[in-house]
């Protein structure tokens, strides 16, 4: 009982409680300085310097309880957001709205068949059985190939209703990519990372219904706004300082141009007049993918001494 009454006066922020997401969100949430200690036992964990509550939450659920207004802020996959939004779609003051697309566990639910077959095309699947853990999408997914194909789909029955839908989906809540190996369906849809997994099960990817990523998403009536957006703009630092380092070099004022054509920047260097005549010092964010490549560009058109730091946090605009 106790427990339940701090949470009263707390923003309630839901977080994967396992699965492919829940590190790298802890992580997140260590980077944003946003201090908790979670008794293993429990799926709630109170925030120790700001007014706050982390729920852990299967990611599936996050959509619903954020939708519904019983939390205020949550991170899911937008692949979870989808699957909830085909079965509850949003209103004026339900749902969920998208504050952020954090840029990791980067996925595409696809549709996949046996490679060896004559299965080639998803229209190839209609009629035939799918399993799938994302029964709302793949529905809605193969409903809108059958209406493609048939006009009594597209027109619906004398009542109004749509027809009903051809293809056969089951649903199956893991190792969905076994199915086809042990005859329980014809196709697949289903994440896919790498890939490996997919081709390791003798899988090949024939469409994308949905492209998908972590995302921090809010309630339409948050308890505290304000609070919202401070910890939305922690989580935007760290995930700028994440994808960017720090490049400082010197280089000749005429050469200057060039170098700022490889740098530009996120939003324009900084430069700065050195002691020595003819010669700025530059300091700009680069992407950290490119780094390495931006670092020989500038060694070309005559940059030196050219330094890069790590980022820890920033506080950026969008």
């Amino acid at each position: 009982m106790d427990l339940v009454n701090s949470l009263n006066d707390r923003l309630l922020f839901a977080v994967p409680k396992k699965g492919r997401l829940h590190q790298v969100c802890l992580d997140l949430l260590h980077g944003s300085d946003i201090q908790f200690h979670r008794h293993s036992r429990l799926d709630i964990a109170l925030v120790k310097n700001l007014p706050l509550a982390l729920i852990f939450l299967p990611a599936a659920d996050i959509p619903t309880f954020v939708g519904e207004g019983r939390v205020d802020l949550g991170i899911t996959g937008r692949d979870q957001v989808a699957e909830h939004e085909c079965l509850v779609p949003p209103t004026a003051t339900t749902g969920v709205e998208q504050i952020l697309d954090l840029e990791f566990g980067k996925c595409a639910l696809q549709v996949q068949v046996p490679q060896k077959g004559d299965l080639s095309k998803p229209e190839d699947l209609i009629g035939k059985n799918v399993v799938t853990s994302f029964t709302n999408l793949t529905e809605q997914y193969f409903r809108k190939l059958e209406a493609l194909q048939s006009e009594s789909t597209l027109n619906g029955d004398a009542n109004g209703e749509p027809a009903k839908l051809k293809t056969n989906i089951k649903y199956v809540g893991g190792s969905v990519e076994a199915a086809c190996a042990l005859g329980v369906a014809d196709g697949i849809v289903d994440l896919v990372e790498s890939g490996e997994t997919m081709r390791a099960a003798g899988l090949k990817a024939i469409s994308t219904v949905v492209d998908s990523s972590a995302i921090l998403i809010k309630s339409k009536h948050p308890s505290d706004p304000k609070l919202v957006e401070l910890i939305a703009s922690r989580i935007r630092g760290v995930i700028t300082a994440q994808k960017y380092v720090l490049c400082t070099f010197n280089i000749e004022r005429p050469k200057l141009e060039a170098a700022c054509e490889i740098t530009p920047g996120k939003r324009a260097p900084t430069i700065n007049s050195l002691d020595e005549e003819g010669w700025v010092a530059v300091q700009v964010m680069v992407e950290r993918k490119r780094i390495a490549t931006a670092m020989d560009e500038l060694t070309a058109v005559g940059a030196c001494d050219i330094l890069v730091m790590k980022i820890e946090n920033s506080r950026t605009i969008p």
